[in-house]
């Protein structure tokens, strides 16, 4: 970014000028550019080197194009804009970007028609993908999940946006509101009895009529937040090392016992909702205990499993809402 710099000589100078000729119009010469860059190592081990705080952004997975938002960056170029503001309502996009395509094959030619001073990619872009966008412009690449520390890589990837786009008072603001909304959810938690109570969060699909459930380990973003708010995981079975995701069936869930369980779905996907779809008959799902007394929790649609600060922060509150009603 370049801005205007008066020297203390040259104002003094001006001001004796003006005085002399009973002008207020400065002296255009008296100014002089220079420029800020900024140079960060991304997770490919990359330099990635900007003239100044970027403006015009694109964002090739949610989890970025939400943490661009939060920053207050209106992204040019979103993957596939359609869904992001299906699955991303907590962080409503506040313009209208370009769709460059999908998550996994983004458009070249889309994103070099809008010139973009920096692509924002993650490690889950093929590297041929991320190769063929630095022709086009610097690539600031993320490492999209880490189920050592999914909360850390959440707020590192955030700084590290925030830091190429000039906005590192609102990465430590959103960090700041989402430490208090953590405090403040154990606190209710506790307060209603609910310190260590077993939990289980899990998505589900619907595919060639057969059911899939997709566990949130403690190695998930959403796995690592239930644990700040106190509550137990329940899930056993064995999350990937990236996302802390794992898969299992109908049949699986038996595996539980008494637990309170939880989902996210979306109306805008019918096959996303198997917990009050297609299992509402079955036999094994109605049997389960967390069934029978009604410790099902659909949590509001919008709520990014994988997105940033205001995501989970949205999360918190609708976990808190759901088991303290």
């Amino acid at each position: 970014m370049r801005r205007l710099l008066l020297t203390a000589a040259a104002a003094t100078t001006a001001a004796l000028t003006l005085t002399a000729c009973g002008t207020t119009e400065p002296a255009a010469d008296d100014a002089k550019k220079t420029t800020e860059r900024i140079t960060l190592t991304d997770a490919s081990g990359a330099t990635v080197e900007l003239d100044g705080p970027a403006k015009k952004v694109v964002g090739t997975e949610w989890n970025v194009v939400e943490s661009l938002v939060s920053l207050g960056v209106d992204p040019v170029g979103v993957a596939d804009v359609k869904g992001y503001k299906t699955w991303d309502t907590a962080v409503p996009l506040k313009n209208e970007p370009k769709d460059i395509g999908t998550r996994g094959e983004p458009s070249t030619d889309t994103v070099a028609a809008l010139a973009p001073d920096l692509i924002v990619a993650t490690t889950d872009l093929p590297p041929a993908a991320v190769k063929q966008l630095r022709k086009i412009a610097p690539v600031l690449e993320l490492r999209a999940a880490d189920a050592t520390d999914p909360i850390g890589r959440m707020t590192e990837n955030l700084d590290l946006i925030a830091k190429a786009t000039g906005t590192t008072e609102k990465s430590a603001e959103l960090k700041k509101q989402f430490q208090a909304k953590l405090d403040e959810g154990s606190k209710a938690l506790a307060a209603a009895g609910l310190a260590g109570a077993k939990y289980a969060f899990a998505d589900g699909y619907v595919v060639s009529n057969q059911v899939s459930v997709r566990p949130f380990t403690g190695g998930s973003l959403i796995g690592a937040v239930n644990e700040k708010l106190g509550l137990k995981n329940a899930w056993t079975v064995k999350g990937d090392p990236a996302y802390g995701l794992a898969a299992t069936d109908v049949e699986g869930l038996t595996k539980l016992g008494d637990v309170h369980f939880a989902y996210v779905g979306n109306d805008g996907d019918a096959a996303s909702t198997p917990f009050t779809g297609v299992l509402a008959e079955d036999k094994v799902w109605t049997s389960l205990p967390f069934v029978k007394k009604g410790n099902v929790h659909r949590l509001p649609d919008g709520i990014w499993m994988f997105g940033g600060p205001e995501s989970m922060s949205t999360y918190v509150d609708s976990v808190v809402a759901a088991l303290t009603k």
